[in-house]
């Protein structure tokens, strides 16, 4: 029997949620996605125009439809990140980051250590974490270790081999760092009180610690045990300042999971805090390599569920920043005002720091990744055709309307290309006129560059507003490249973008990083233009100063410069210093024509 078409396969779909799984014609897989409604979202696949070309691809590549019917739309969405992990599909985001993280361990044992690993045993040992750095693990061991007085060794310390004598006093014991249950000097019950009290801090829970050291101080200084209650102090000092650095929020907020997302065109950062009584005692951040539109909601979504499983946690509420569906045994609360609205805001800072780090590393070690990433933002938020690769701004130069200019700058995949810059005096326009002067100036750029069959620009830049835009707009209608070259305006004051025939501009984000490309190209013209324009009245003033000495040309007065650097040393220098650069001649009409106006 031949195999159904792909529409067919799509039309007998159920009405119901679930997972669908999409086959090429080699049987790989290609996609895993969920669905509430597996008929209606598969369709929509086969039914849209869609905008990414990724997506149009996977459409084209589709060959086989598979599908598992679940119960409700979690079971879908733990389903399909279970799928993905394990097959790791070509067009499904990429989850980067599986290694393997640190745990603190409380061994079942008599006498239990407490000691980091990153193996889980099944022998019926707890386990705390996964943590996300070491640094965190050995500050919460020396914590402990300095608080509560542990054994390291790994002696079989059962009832009878105490009994028996069979271990000696160690080291340890001598340095106060362990208080021997081996010769039976610490008992079951006291060292088991200890480890009740590390597992409270463990959870973030300082409360009972700090109670019962207080109490044994108390109790000690009554007693005139002042040394012993004065060392009991100090581990209360300990304890209270490691508080007060892991406490950022209100100590009542406990067991919940916060998760925020930022996110680009190619990649989502989804940042993990885990709140245990105010304290932090997790965070993680996890880098999501996009591959088709998924949308942040989808994203989080994921990520969510991917973070929850990785580090077992059991939180029963979350904090997220827009709603999601994660299933009825988990209170999602999205947090307007307080300190619940605080401790996302410092997630989100989390998710936005490691973007910026990620961003800087990826510079070093990849840049043209990070090219791209720039480019398909600009592409997006410019609402472009194509990417912006080569872009072109122009920037005009007078003051109080004397020696106009213009310059013209030229970036190559986001970055100055210098050696493309160009600058231009304005020939046929008379006084300070911007809008005429832009208007000659793209002219001739562009004429040029069609008439040396140059490649055009994808995006120029006008630096003005919608004035110095219609200007510009006239030369390119003059050379008929009106819609064939993107053009946009940016007005100085409120970093307007003007576009043509669109009279409401258009603002980015102040941080973006699109707006931060522009606008070093609009003050790389700028800086370009005022260096031309001011090189070129020093100029002129020269000329004016040194060439109006009758019998002084040009070619003299060049030679004055090299050898002296300024008017003001030629106008200082004597007969016989003249003499050995122009000659006595000249040396004699220059010295008489500055005494004659002194």
């Amino acid at each position: 029997m031949a195999k159904p078409s792909v529409a067919l396969q799509t039309s007998t779909l159920p009405n119901k949620p679930g997972v669908y799984q999409y086959y090429d014609k080699d049987g790989k897989l290609l996609y895993v996605g969920k669905a509430k409604n597996l008929k209606k979202r598969v369709s929509s696949y086969f039914t849209k125009k869609h905008d990414n070309g990724r997506t149009r691809l996977l459409v084209k590549k589709i060959h086989a439809i598979k599908h598992i019917v679940v119960v409700t739309e979690t079971d879908a969405l733990l389903l399909e990140n279970n799928l993905i992990k394990k097959y790791q599909p070509r067009y499904n985001v990429m989850l980067k980051d599986d290694k393997t993280y640190p745990w603190i361990c409380i061994k079942k044992e008599r006498f239990p250590r407490v000691f980091s690993t990153r193996k889980i045993i099944k022998d019926g040992s707890e386990y705390f974490g996964p943590y996300t750095s070491m640094k965190t693990v050995h500050t919460l061991l020396e914590l402990i270790t300095g608080l509560y007085p542990l054994r390291n060794c790994t002696y079989d310390l059962s009832e009878k081999n105490i009994k028996a004598q069979k271990y000696k006093l160690c080291l340890e014991y001598h340095l106060g760092n362990c208080f021997a249950p081996c010769e039976d000097k610490y008992t079951e019950i006291e060292y088991q009180e200890s480890i009740v009290a590390i597992r409270n801090i463990l959870k973030g829970n300082f409360k009972e610690s700090l109670r019962t050291f207080k109490e044994k101080m108390k109790d000690l200084a009554a007693k005139l045990q002042f040394e012993d209650a004065y060392r009991i102090k100090e581990k209360i000092d300990v304890l209270e300042n490691y508080q007060s650095r892991s406490t950022v929020v209100n100590p009542k907020i406990n067991n919940v999971d916060v998760f925020s997302l930022i996110s680009d065109e190619t990649y989502a950062y989804v940042n993990y805090l885990q709140i245990s009584f105010g304290a932090i005692v997790r965070s993680h951040t996890l880098e999501i390599k996009k591959k088709m539109e998924e949308k942040d909601e989808d994203l989080l979504q994921l990520a969510i569920v991917e973070l929850r499983q990785r580090f077992q946690s059991q939180c029963k509420e979350i904090y997220v920043p827009f709603y999601v569906n994660v299933g009825e045994e988990v209170k999602v609360n999205v947090p307007k005002t307080g300190d619940k609205k605080r401790i996302l805001e410092l997630s989100f800072r989390n998710a936005k720091y490691y973007r910026m780090e990620r961003f800087k590393q990826v510079r070093i070690l990849d840049p043209n990744r990070h090219e791209n990433r720039i480019m398909a933002q600009m592409k997006k938020d410019l609402r472009l055709n194509e990417e912006p690769r080569h872009i072109e701004c122009f920037d005009n130069s007078n003051i109080q309307g004397t020696n106009p200019v213009a310059a013209c700058v030229v970036f190559r995949n986001g970055k100055p290309s210098k050696k493309e810059y160009r600058k231009f005096n304005i020939k046929t326009v008379k006084g300070p006129d911007d809008f005429a002067s832009m208007e000659e100036v793209v002219f001739r750029r562009y004429k040029r560059m069609l008439d040396e069959k140059q490649p055009l620009p994808q995006l120029i830049i006008i630096d003005g507003g919608k004035g110095q835009l219609s200007s510009s707009l006239k030369s390119l209608d003059k050379l008929q490249l009106r819609g064939k070259i993107a053009i946009i305006g940016i007005a100085k004051r409120l970093e307007e973008l003007f576009y043509p025939e669109d009279p409401i501009p258009l603002y980015l984000d102040k941080k973006s990083e699109t707006l931060k490309v522009i606008q070093q190209l609009r003050n790389e013209a700028h800086r370009f233009g005022i260096e031309f324009h001011r090189n070129k009245r020093s100029k002129e003033a020269l000329n004016t100063s040194l060439e109006t000495i009758p019998g002084i040309g040009e070619k003299t007065v060049i030679e004055l410069l090299k050898h002296f650097k300024s008017t003001k040393r030629i106008t200082q220098a004597g007969f016989d210093e003249l003499t050995k650069v122009v000659g006595p001649s000249k040396a004699k009409k220059i010295v008489t024509y500055f005494q004659e106006i002194q």
